[in-house]
């Protein structure tokens, strides 16, 4: 009796990580802010969650999401990638979450363009309200046009932001999900 008791929990324990696994790469993972790139809108280690069924069905974001992406633009992504940036497996390899997941404000989508004159933010030529950024930015005139499939982002603390500007365009792919927005005082 005792032996089909242990089995019943290892069986069940097996299931809740399995469960939490898929959960966590395909619907919706917790990530920690690291650094002030997105100050004020959040806070450096601050912890948010991440709605990720727009990452695996390759769902582009709206404008003004807040995402986590993949900075590594220069690679290709993999579901091994998906596998190895889960909070669970990194603490059974004993690896930590590393620096390349950055979490950024959708500006541009595929077709805009997006550029900055006079220390201001113009999209497809019409001058963008963000009430969210930290300061005015302090950047020379620039222009992107934003490539198929690819999202252009920035942080809102533009003046301290490794984002769009310098790593160029983010591959849909690299859109590891969308910021989720809890508003429990309804």
């Amino acid at each position: 009796m005792k032996l089909k008791e242990l089995w019943e929990w290892v069986r069940s324990l097996a299931f809740a990580l399995v469960l939490a696994l898929v959960l966590g790469i395909f619907v919706f993972q917790p990530f920690k802010v690291d650094g002030h790139s997105m100050d004020p809108t959040l806070q450096d280690q601050q912890r948010i969650y991440v709605w990720k069924l727009s990452h695996t069905f390759s769902v582009m974001p709206d404008y003004g999401d807040i995402v986590v992406i993949d900075s590594r633009v220069d690679r290709k992504r993999s579901l091994q990638d998906d596998l190895v940036g889960h909070p669970l497996i990194q603490l059974f390899l004993g690896t930590e979450e590393q620096n390349f997941r950055f979490v950024k404000r959708v500006i541009g989508k595929p077709g805009d363009i997006v550029e900055v004159k006079d220390h201001q933010l113009y999209r497809n030529g019409v001058l963008l309200e963000e009430p969210y950024i930290k300061e005015k930015m302090i950047d020379k005139d620039r222009r992107w046009e934003v490539p198929p499939n690819h999202v252009f982002v920035m942080g809102d603390n533009r003046n301290n932001s490794l984002d769009s500007r310098e790593i160029g365009f983010i591959p849909l792919d690299h859109v590891l999900g969308s910021k989720i927005e809890w508003n429990l005082n309804q």
